[in-house]
């Protein structure tokens, strides 16, 4: 019996594909350790103390959400620098560890170990999103807010992230030094935070910045705020993902799928950077002209306590607020003034948008108050001063002109109802005193104290308020008469001072 032995064929040599399984694993074990980085932490950490600081007295409590998802995009730019720097070094450390030639033997290319990176930032990117959540929320539930913000807006922090991290792992493919991340941080911070940025900060160039401030402290409409935000937040996302994919491409991957990706990536990106360039819609343009120069066309009135209240739409259920210091400002006054119906008006400058900060012209029409869209803090005393003038001058206009004594009565009425008026009085102030002369503010011009006026209003808040008000509600004919003297009203009310004359200089 024989046997035949066939020689066996040769084994073929072949290399196992990729798997996706092993990127999803090793992006999770970077993610870990990114999450837990130095940079990473110290950088949420100063997140979360700035939010929680900040939040604390945020548009003194009166937030309008329309700004506060703009406030959400400066703390992110911390957390993305931090990241960036981490990131890099995380893809630069098998070159530094000297094991960069040990993978060579395994299952994953370069391209899908940086693919791997990349993803491993996502979980970076979405906590970030939860931070900007909790931020906004914070303000969505204090009793005082209004508005509705921008999902656009929101995005912005978490694509900032998003967009630092695809530059820290395209960085460490093309420049393998651990030195080149943190020196591109100090440019970034040396150019847009202590310095002047790239000279681009007017017109569309500036939205090609991650984050894009405004000139203005302004609240407006939310309808009329006019920024592009959703188109700058694809110009965001898609630069974001242009630099990633980039970075695997450079980073050795082939797949024709990262190469469409890519392209479209980078579609995205000019689609987002073009629609953004585009300017504000004339629509928008006039209605921020309509609600400037016609308020009342687009306003709702009700009436509250014998005054008339008119408010832009998402202004409505702050008229109860405004008709509270108009009863107490009223309350403290004498004669007709007492009984005044008022028509207190929401007034702003919207011709500009966020990128202008005008003055309101004070209204020339008798007994009418102007009340801005920012409320609370310095604003309340502000408004009840201008109520104040208007029960004494009749107009704000001529209100914006007083210099004799009647300043003495407007200011005691406008603050007296307060339970720390001194304090208020320095608020109101716009050099913060309560000594010498000073410029008073108000919604509209401001209004103009001596060092008399000054003096004599101090010494009657620091008195006990039924005391005096019992004496300016007898005297109020001559208190309120035209060009009375800051002496005479001191001597009407009992308030021994040295006064210097009047002077309207």
């Amino acid at each position: 019996m024989s046997a035949v032995m066939e020689a066996a064929p040769p084994a073929e040599l072949t290399r196992p594909r990729d798997s996706w399984s092993a990127v999803f694993a090793l992006a999770r074990f970077e993610a870990r350790r990114l999450l837990m980085s130095v940079p990473v932490i110290v950088g949420f950490l100063v997140y979360a103390a700035w939010i929680v600081w900040s939040a604390q007295d945020y548009a003194d409590g009166y937030p309008a959400l329309q700004n506060v998802d703009r406030a959400t995009q400066s703390g992110p730019l911390l957390v993305g620098l931090a990241v960036l720097v981490a990131v890099n070094q995380a893809v630069l450390r098998s070159g530094r560890h000297d094991t960069e030639r040990h993978f060579g033997v395994l299952v994953m290319g370069a391209g899908r170990r940086t693919t791997a990176h990349v993803l491993s930032t996502v979980p970076v990117v979405l906590l970030t999103a939860v931070c900007v959540t909790g931020q906004f929320g914070w303000e969505a539930l204090k009793s005082g807010a209004l508005g509705r913000g921008s999902v656009g807006e929101l995005l912005v922090g978490p694509l900032t992230v998003l967009l630092f991290a695809a530059v820290g792992v395209l960085m460490a493919r093309l420049v393998a030094s651990a030195f080149a991340a943190p020196l591109l941080v100090v440019v970034f911070l040396f150019l847009f935070v202590l310095g002047t940025g790239l000279g681009g900060d007017s017109g569309w160039v500036r939205w090609l910045y991650p984050v894009v401030g405004e000139s203005s402290s302004d609240t407006l409409p939310s309808d009329l705020i006019g920024r592009p935000a959703l188109w700058h937040a694809v110009y965001l996302g898609g630069l974001g993902l242009s630099l990633a994919l980039f970075a695997v491409l450079v980073g050795g991957g082939r797949a024709r799928s990262a190469r469409a990706l890519f392209v479209g990536a980078l579609a995205l990106t000019v689609l987002g950077g073009t629609a953004q360039a585009q300017g504000v819609p004339a629509k928008t343009t006039a209605a921020r002209e309509r609600v400037t120069l016609h308020p009342e066309q687009v306003q709702t009135c009700v009436e509250r306590t014998g005054s008339r209240y008119c408010a832009f739409p998402e202004w409505r259920g702050r008229t109860a607020d405004w008709a509270a210091v108009v009863d107490q400002v009223q309350s403290l006054a004498g004669g007709t003034a007492h009984e005044q119906r008022l028509l207190v008006r929401q007034r702003i400058d919207a011709t500009y948008g966020l990128d202008g900060d005008a003055a309101i012209a004070p209204s020339k029409n008798a007994h009418q108050v102007t009340v801005g869209t920012a409320w609370g803090g310095n604003r309340v005393p502000e408004f009840s001063t201008a109520v104040a003038g208007v029960l004494i001058a009749g107009d704000e206009n001529a209100a914006g002109e007083l210099c004799d004594g009647r300043m003495v009565t407007l200011m005691w009425i406008a603050l007296a109802w307060e339970s720390d008026p001194i304090s208020q009085l320095r608020h109101v102030r716009l050099d913060d005193s309560v000594t010498g002369s000073a410029i008073v503010l108000s919604p509209t011009n401001p209004l103009s104290m001596t060092e008399g006026q000054t003096t004599v209003v101090r010494k009657l808040l620091e008195r006990p308020r039924a005391e005096v008000e019992a004496k300016v509600k007898s005297q109020w004919s001559e208190l309120t008469a035209p060009k009375v003297t800051t002496a005479r009203a001191a001597e009407l009310l009992g308030v021994n001072a040295k006064v210097k004359p009047d002077s309207c200089d």
